[in-house]
């Protein structure tokens, strides 16, 4: 058919999914200029999805996709879960939407509760947003806040590592080590200090040294004492790589170093966990192995299963109690904060996550996972296989011996998808 968009099973056939008179959908392309839909990917042409089923995903034509990554590390509960449907159908014939600045309602508190049975230490408020970039701002926002309400207002500078990647709203992204993200909006992002990532297999020490600086967390102290810790609001990290460094895991101590340090010079840690969290790790959240709690946490996408845009923040009693006793109200209200049906799959989320203990299926199937992916490292251009639980990694290279990557312009990743 011309205008037809090739594919393996040729020309699509009449059926349930595709009637016969639906005759634009067979001409057109979905791409840019063709829909008044501003597309992410304006020189892409993009599947048109009718159904999905557990990992499965069904396009228009009837062509099956496997679902692999769960979109954007987000369905850990597949598509079309019956139970958070009906979660989510239910509150919406209750109500859909209530001001957070005016109501609380039965979802947000039981979501909190939900949520808080799980975090680590003394993490126990959580305040609900829309996405993982909105949750790392406003995570970076309490940080300043906090300091300013304690009467510390010069503690405003953020340390970040480097690779990393937090975000696209312009703190989070000032936070991101993405200069390809950040060229064109440079003049309006904040000065953030970066320090270079614990990623062994990258590292001369291949994180064998305990005492290497950057293995062992020491260049953290090092910045701080550069800047001068009575300037250092907080610093960031992923407790294990997500999107920058792809599962890479720094050393058991690392963390541990980490909170020692951020504890003796009063700075603020923040563990993003939007993407490593929510049990892909093999455990609810990817700080629980090292033994330490971070002040404030980032969560977001398995939260929600993606059966609702929402995010969140979670901090201890300890940190809210000063904003409580200073500005009264954390300054970053959001028309959908704290939404209702959000909540609502929130909720039927983490009941179905523990109901069916996935999290400790997570586990047992990372185990597998990694027993397999082993294998891969005799072959030629296979520089690394790393991760935790079900988030993986495995580092292609063009050189085995240098570690030399592929160049971009080759598309491996691309090509190799």
């Amino acid at each position: 058919m011309k205008g037809w968009p090739a594919f393996a099973g040729g020309e699509p056939q009449c059926s349930p999914l595709l009637p016969c008179d639906r005759t634009f959908s067979l001409v057109t392309a979905h791409r840019y200029p063709n829909s008044h839909v501003f597309y992410r990917k304006l020189g892409y042409e993009y599947p048109k999805i009718v159904r999905g089923e557990g990992c499965w995903l069904i396009d228009e034509r009837g062509k099956r996709y496997l679902d692999a990554v769960g979109g954007a590390y987000v369905a850990n509960l597949g598509h079309s879960n019956p139970e958070i449907a009906s979660s989510v159908a239910e509150q919406c014939r209750q109500y859909g939407y209530l001001s957070g600045t005016m109501f609380t309602h039965g979802p947000v508190e039981n979501l909190a509760d939900e949520l808080a049975d799980t975090l680590p230490g003394d993490l126990s408020k959580l305040y609900f947003l829309c996405s993982g970039s909105e949750a790392v701002e406003a995570a970076l926002k309490l940080a300043r806040q906090y300091w300013i309400d304690r009467g510390r207002p010069d503690k405003n500078k953020i340390i970040a590592l480097a690779p990393g990647y937090h975000g696209s709203t312009l703190l989070a992204l000032s936070a991101s080590a993405r200069e390809a993200y950040k060229a064109m909006f440079r003049p309006w992002l904040v000065d953030v200090h970066r320090i270079p990532a614990s990623y062994p297999y990258r590292c001369e020490c291949g994180g064998k040294n305990p005492s290497c600086p950057v293995c062992s967390g020491a260049v953290l102290e090092e910045a701080i004492t550069q800047i001068g810790a009575n300037n250092v609001a907080a610093f960031i990290a992923e407790p294990v790589g997500g999107s920058s460094t792809g599962g890479s895991t720094p050393r058991p101590e690392y963390f541990k170093r980490v909170r020692e340090i951020c504890d003796r010079h009063d700075v603020l840690f923040i563990a993003d966990e939007v993407l490593v969290g929510a049990g892909r790790t093999g455990t609810w959240w990817a700080t629980e192995p090292y033994g330490v709690t971070p002040d404030i946490m980032t969560l977001g996408k398995g939260i929600s299963g993606g059966y609702a845009a929402l995010s969140a923040i979670a901090a201890p009693e300890r940190i809210v109690d000063v904003i409580a006793q200073g500005s009264g109200s954390f300054m970053h209200a959001q028309t959908f904060s704290h939404h209702p049906v959000a909540c609502a799959a929130g909720v039927a989320t983490m009941q179905y996550l523990k109901k069916h203990k996935l999290v400790e299926r997570c586990a047992k199937m990372g185990r597998v996972l990694h027993e397999r992916l082993r294998l891969l490292t005799g072959l030629p251009h296979v520089g690394d296989v790393r991760g935790r639980g079900l988030l993986a990694g495995i580092e292609f290279v063009e050189d085995k011996a240098t570690r030399v990557p592929f160049p971009r312009a080759a598309k491996f990743a691309e090509r190799f998808a």
